[in-house]
């Protein structure tokens, strides 16, 4: 695969954003917008030079990507950089099975879109908690592993999540306080505050330019960070930028 090749291939990721009139925007302080897939695909390249992998990147990435845009059309920040350098890093970790581990990941992803978006009986509007790592530091600190501490984007976690999706399921099923039946067409939110998409965008974005980001997601090489009360600091920053609060929604 050479390079114009390779760069034609992520390129065709763009395009469906451009196509679907998404605005990419970026969680990034110092860049509003993401990081191209075609940017991607050059750091892709950078990391390996096994054509079959690079391919399996870009058509995993795809899936996802459509998956995300079918159940998830209302997100707002789309940052990928940290999200793509994990599946390539878990890939090469798992060598002859890298292609095998790239069609796993990409099916729990997608399955985990299918579950929790609009067209699903939870039907959450974006996928920021799960992106920008605040469910990944939520789990880690509920379970306690302070010894060995698995990715955000790992397949245990994913696994960990699919459950949880069921779980929920079965609590909708009897009319739970907190996960209840909805109107249709409303989108549920557990939290106690807004989060309508300019109050979303608002609260993420102090958050993130105050570094309180589980998983900087824009950033290639990040550090995800578990071991601060993230759920604390967004209830109490959104009580500071006066976002309306409520019971349950």
């Amino acid at each position: 695969m050479k390079h114009n090749l390779i760069a034609s291939e992520f390129r065709l990721l763009d395009e469906i954003l451009a196509q679907q009139c998404i605005n990419p925007l970026s969680l990034n302080p110092h860049n509003p917008l993401i990081t191209s897939f075609v940017d991607l695909g050059n750091l892709v390249t950078q990391k390996t030079h096994d054509i079959e992998i690079i391919a399996s990147v870009r058509d995993t990435l795809e899936r996802i990507l459509d998956a995300l845009l079918q159940n998830f059309p209302e997100n707002i920040f789309w940052d990928f950089d940290f999200l793509v350098s994990s599946m390539l890093t878990q890939a090469l970790v798992a060598e002859d099975s890298a292609v095998s581990f790239l069609e796993s990941f990409g099916d729990k992803i997608v399955r985990l879109m299918e579950l929790c978006g609009r067209q699903s009986e939870i039907r959450f509007c974006y996928v920021h908690d799960f992106i920008y790592g605040f469910d990944w530091a939520k789990w880690v600190q509920k379970e306690a592993r302070t010894s060995i501490v698995s990715e955000p984007f790992s397949l245990t976690f994913l696994d960990y999540l699919l459950a949880r999706c069921q779980e929920i399921l079965r609590l909708i099923k009897v009319d739970d306080v907190r996960y209840h039946r909805l109107a249709e067409k409303c989108y549920r939110n557990p939290f106690r505050f807004s989060r309508t998409p300019e109050d979303e965008r608002r609260l993420l974005t102090y958050l993130a330019l105050n570094e309180f980001i589980p998983v900087a997601a824009w950033d290639w090489n990040a550090h995800p960070v578990w071991n601060q009360p993230f759920h604390q600091i967004r209830e109490q920053l959104s009580l500071k930028l006066n976002i309306q609060q409520q019971i349950n929604s």
